[in-house]
């Protein structure tokens, strides 16, 4: 008598069948699940004729106009990656973006 294969199906009597699978469905929320997961953030600002000069006179309180026509349609990035596209918002005295399009 030959032994069964290794990939052999296994047989169930006749009129029964094989038992039910049980699956869970979780849906899991990365963002809840590796909160410490570090990541860069980042806004390309278009700036017309800024330069190094301008860069190593940046203080609190300083003022950089900017190419941008409008305040919004501002790309984000996230580690090199774009997400969407953003809009300045002033916050109490504090400058914010705010998210109004996801890529």
């Amino acid at each position: 008598m030959s032994s069964p294969s290794p990939n052999a199906l296994p047989s169930f009597p006749p009129g029964e069948s094989a038992p039910a699978a049980r699956s869970t469905v979780v849906e899991v929320n990365p963002a809840e699940v590796l909160p410490w997961l570090p990541c860069t953030v980042s806004l390309d600002i278009p700036l017309s004729h800024f330069t190094i000069g301008d860069l190593s006179k940046l203080g609190t309180g300083s003022v950089v106009t900017s190419a941008c026509r409008h305040l919004s349609d501002i790309p984000l990035y996230v580690n090199g990656q774009l997400i969407g596209w953003t809009e300045f918002e002033v916050i109490d005295d504090r400058l914010a973006v705010r998210i109004t399009e996801l890529a």
